[in-house]
C-alpha cells in the first residue's frame, strides 16, 4: 500500500470529496489497517511490545517481567505473531521473541510520541 499523500500545510485549497476519495486506499487495506490497530488495543500486548523494543526475550522472562503466567504471555505473543508484529527464533529448546522489524519499532515509537504530545505535562509527571 502506498501512503496516503497529504497536501502540504502551505496548501490552503481544500480538496473535493472526490479528490479525497481517489487518494484513499481500497476497503481491504483499510480493514487490514484497522485489524493492526486493534492489536495495539490491549495493554498486555503493549507491555510486551515495550519490553521487546528493549531486548529480545523468552516467554519465561516476559512473564517474570510482567508478573504474569507464561500461558497468558504465550497467548498474547501468538496474537502479536499473527499480526506480524513479533518474530520468534529458536535457541536450543527456547523460543526467543523480538520485534518483527523496524516498522514495528517505528509504529510503537510514533504511538509514544503521540501520547506524550497529547497528554498534559502534569499527567506525565512533569513539574513534580
Amino acid at each position: 500500500m502506498n501512503p496516503v499523500p497529504y497536501p502540504s500545510q502551505d496548501d490552503s485549497a481544500r480538496m473535493t470529496p472526490e479528490e479525497v476519495g481517489s487518494r484513499m486506499p481500497d476497503e481491504e487495506t483499510l480493514y487490514e489497517l484497522a485489524d493492526l490497530f486493534r492489536v495495539f488495543g490491549d495493554s498486555t500486548r503493549i507491555k510486551i511490545l515495550c519490553a521487546l523494543s528493549v531486548s529480545d526475550l523468552c516467554v519465561a522472562d516476559i512473564a517474570t517481567l510482567l508478573s504474569m503466567n507464561q500461558s497468558a504471555i504465550s497467548h498474547q505473543l501468538r496474537v502479536l505473531k499473527q499480526a506480524r508484529l513479533v518474530r520468534v527464533t529458536r535457541e536450543g529448546r527456547s523460543s526467543i521473541y523480538g520485534l518483527d522489524d523496524d516498522h514495528v519499532r517505528t509504529i510503537f515509537d510514533q504511538g509514544f510520541r503521540h501520547v506524550r504530545h497529547i497528554a498534559p505535562a502534569t499527567e506525565r509527571g512533569a513539574g513534580k
